[in-house]
């Protein structure tokens, strides 16, 4: 008789979703059936990195009906979308001398979400995120509102002279247009880079997502492979999550999608290739800002992150952003470089 497994039901409740480093609340139930005497024992590990308060294995010298219950908490160690697998049943006879043993199938998936980035976002990077009210200088031009004239200041084109007023006056004008505001926020990652990179531009990109959706902003997380759906619900936001906990390493050359026009484009990267500028530049064509956020390998340290090696001065990505930064503003487009605990500095400014 101790061939023939008793009825077994396994169930579990815990939130299927998280943040990397939360700890949830985790109920195991065991419920056992048989008609015989029966030693058995149920195990149900947790997957890799998603650690259980209490490893939980019920088990014993069975009659008729039982239940057991285990309340413990799953400490989502890191980011990523895990199965479940459906536990393991194992039993033998009263005497413990012949043991079987069949699996469960109870599957499951936890997602766990990056966490917050160590950096707290000053006031540097916060403008990224929303232009807030019209002004003269933040949005997009918009070129059938004129809002007046004023003198001519050095970078301005030469096709927003206005000559007539010019010569009335004598002195180089130059017309101002009128400006709209952000309409979203499109958050782009360049995941050629390393792995420490990746995991601290996850978590960037994961508090930059959360503070626009808090401004009450549509946003989006893209890659190369796409993006996910822009908006203000907790849908895109789940959306956006789920893509940044998937989030690895990925050799290829990066490719911005098509952005929202009058939206705000951060790109984050490690190296900022000469390929990635040019579409950054080409995509300010219809984006209200762009920002290029540079995170370098070997000269940023995040917040609280276990030190590892480091360069004495800064690399030849942020030399070459250094070199073109004031173009690059020009062209509408804003360097930022990430330097750890000390904040942010703005290159080109």
């Amino acid at each position: 008789m101790s061939r023939r497994p008793p009825r077994v039901t396994l169930t579990r409740e815990f939130p299927p979703q998280g943040f990397e480093g939360d700890h949830l609340p985790y109920l195991v139930r065991v419920e056992v059936e048989s008609r015989w005497p029966l030693r058995v024992l149920v195990e149900d590990p947790t997957p890799l990195t998603v650690v259980a308060g209490e490893q939980v294995a019920v088990g014993g010298l069975t009659l008729g009906r039982s239940v057991a219950e285990r309340h413990t908490t799953l400490a989502l160690n890191r980011r990523g979308e895990y199965a479940w697998a459906g536990g393991t049943l194992r039993w033998a006879d009263p005497l413990g001398l012949f043991w079987h043993s069949a699996p469960l199938g109870v599957p499951a998936r936890v997602e766990v979400y990056p966490g917050t980035h160590g950096l707290v976002l000053p006031d540097l990077l916060r403008p990224l995120l929303s232009e807030g009210t019209l002004s003269r200088t933040l949005g997009l031009e918009d070129p059938i509102s004129l809002r007046g004239a004023r003198p001519y200041l050095p970078g301005d084109p030469p096709g927003r002279v206005h000559w007539r007023l010019s010569a009335r006056t004598g002195a180089l004008t130059v017309r101002e247009l009128d400006r709209t505001a952000a309409s979203s926020v499109t958050v782009f990652l360049d995941l050629n880079g390393t792995e420490t990179f990746v995991d601290s531009v996850v978590r960037l990109a994961s508090s930059l997502i959360q503070e626009a959706l808090a401004l009450d902003l549509p946003a989006c997380v893209a890659t190369t492979a796409g993006a996910t759906p822009t908006g203000r619900t907790p849908e895109t936001l789940r959306a956006a999550l789920r893509l940044l906990a998937r989030a690895a390493p990925d050799p290829a050359p990066p490719t911005i999608p098509p952005t929202r026009a009058g939206g705000n484009l951060i790109v984050l990267t490690q190296r900022a290739g000469p390929a990635l500028v040019e579409q950054a530049m080409r995509a300010r064509a219809t984006a209200s800002r762009v920002a290029l956020v540079a995170v370098p390998e070997g000269f940023y340290l995040e917040p609280g992150e276990t030190p590892r090696r480091q360069w004495v001065e800064a690399p030849d990505t942020v030399r070459d952003l250094e070199r073109r930064a004031g173009i690059l503003a020009e062209a509408g487009v804003l360097v930022f470089v990430l330097r750890g605990n000390q904040s942010v500095l703005r290159l080109g400014a």
